[in-house]
């Protein structure tokens, strides 16, 4: 489903920014129902994916990242005098801490 999909189904429900119907509670209940209704009978369910999926997906890309984060480190490297690698696991490993804060 994409946004303009989104936008018709708003549209096709009774939503209207010029008439600013969300304004009002009488105003909002009726298309907001329509609005749901309209959704739900979009929704494709071959679209979700199961929790382990999502689990996975998230993992994969938390791993990604954190590679990319150690890369970024070693490519700063290569143009400098090498430093220990003690001091290069450090800071590989606040990198990857650090994107825990964020």
């Amino acid at each position: 489903m994409t946004k303009d999909d989104i936008i018709r189904m708003a549209r096709e429900a009774g939503f209207d920014a010029e008439a600013d119907t969300l304004t009002c509670y009488g105003g909002f209940v009726k298309p907001l129902t329509r609005f749901a209704t309209l959704v739900v009978a979009n929704l494709d369910p071959k679209s979700f994916m199961s929790w382990q999926e999502g689990m996975e997906a998230g993992r994969l890309a938390e791993r990604e990242a954190c590679e990319t984060a150690v890369e970024d480190i070693a490519r700063k490297y290569q143009q400098q005098h090498h430093p220990s690698a003690e001091t290069i696991a450090d800071e590989c490993a606040a990198a990857i801490r650090a994107r825990g804060n964020t």
